[in-house]
């Protein structure tokens, strides 16, 4: 309990983290929370002490209170998100706009799916308003070429914290002629992060707080490995299976053993109809582990309840610095109090989203 005489540094208030954060794992009781009052009323879940620029006078209170159970800089959330046509028309609409700053600015990574913008007008857009609203981070983008084998195209497009991990290799996987057996529609996007950058302790605390989670990291902070893939509905059993033979690819080119799949995979209901599954090796296979599993509906329609979008991690590293039920769908229509025809407006999916340890468990580096 903090006594009734403390005079809050000017310029702060006290504030409560916001239940169900990855950021803020254990019990914190009346640990203060610093909230800058000129942020006050920003988006939700941002500036609970994380990681935007901070006084180191909060942070030394909360240590010598023996209160600081975990902080921030010690969670990683990844996010896909499937829009749903995701292009000019819908990037010029506030009130759409609004909705996914708010939702896509709760992640470190956000996979951005469904980007239908030859112009690259819609994420310009989509950058400058996360920039914007959340002045503590810097977003920046990397962005997979236009997919697709006939007239219709479409971009997956990983939204990411610059000051908080750094890229250090991408691949897109090829589609082959329709007429090979092992043939994408759309070919899987594949990005390496580094996390954090242990060269400029990107981290935006202390270097007393964050400099035992940075070391911890090395060497193996480069090898956030992250696979995202939109499946084509009618080949979506062979398309899971042959992510398979990626994965494996992937481990001989980047010489990696934990990569994260992710994104809508038009995993359920009729796309993937149960006798399906046991010729999908992604699925019997004891190193991947699906982290959606088949009963969580990433739909936004009242008329569905489907798995379409997962997160599937192999690695025993990846898998050991996953935040115990942190893999979740957001639901934005709940939580933004939206109808669902407005949360139909923004899109038919909900995003996926998971959090990992930065410091990995029993000291195994990623």
């Amino acid at each position: 309990m903090w006594p009734n005489s403390w005079k809050w540094p000017s310029g702060f208030e006290k504030r409560r983290p916001p239940g169900g954060s990855c950021e803020a794992e254990g019990t914190f009781g009346e640990v203060p929370w610093f909230l800058p009052l000129d942020m006050a009323g920003a988006i939700p879940d941002l500036r609970y002490l994380q990681r935007a620029p901070c006084s180191w006078l909060p942070l030394l209170l909360l240590l010598l209170s023996g209160q600081l159970q975990l902080l921030s800089c010690a969670t990683l959330r990844i996010c896909a998100f499937n829009i749903q046509s995701f292009g000019e028309a819908k990037a010029k609409r506030p009130e759409i706009m609004r909705v996914l700053v708010k939702v896509i600015s709760r992640c470190d990574i956000c996979l951005v799916q469904e980007v239908r913008d030859s112009k690259g007008t819609a994420m310009s857009l989509l950058l400058q308003e996360l920039n914007r609203a959340d002045p503590g981070h810097l977003y920046e983008v990397l962005e997979s070429r236009r997919l697709g084998l006939g007239s219709y195209k479409e971009q997956n497009v990983f939204v990411y914290r610059a000051d908080v991990v750094s890229i250090m290799d991408s691949y897109q996987v090829p589609e082959a002629e329709p007429s090979q057996e092992e043939a994408f529609l759309r070919g899987p996007f594949v990005a390496r992060f580094c996390w954090p950058d242990s060269g400029s302790h990107s981290f935006s605390y202390p270097a007393f707080v964050c400099d035992s989670v940075i070391r911890a990291n090395q060497p193996g902070s480069c090898n956030l490995v992250l696979l995202s893939h939109h499946a084509c509905p009618r080949n979506a059993p062979r398309e899971l299976d042959q992510l398979y033979r990626v994965v494996q690819d992937l481990k001989r080119l980047w010489d990696v053993q934990d990569v994260m799949l992710l994104g809508d995979f038009n995993a359920g209901c009729t796309f993937v109809p149960p006798e399906a599954w046991p010729g999908i090796r992604l699925w019997h296979h004891p190193d991947f582990h699906w982290l959606i599993g088949d009963q969580v509906d990433t739909t936004v329609s009242r008329r569905t309840h489907c798995a379409y979008d997962r997160i599937i991690v192999h690695g025993k590293a990846l898998l050991q610095a996953v935040v115990p039920g942190s893999a979740k769908t957001f639901n934005f229509q709940k939580e933004l109090g939206m109808s669902e025809e407005e949360a139909l407006q923004v899109s038919d999916h909900y995003p996926v989203e998971v959090c990992l340890h930065t410091t990995p468990v029993g000291h195994q580096e990623l």
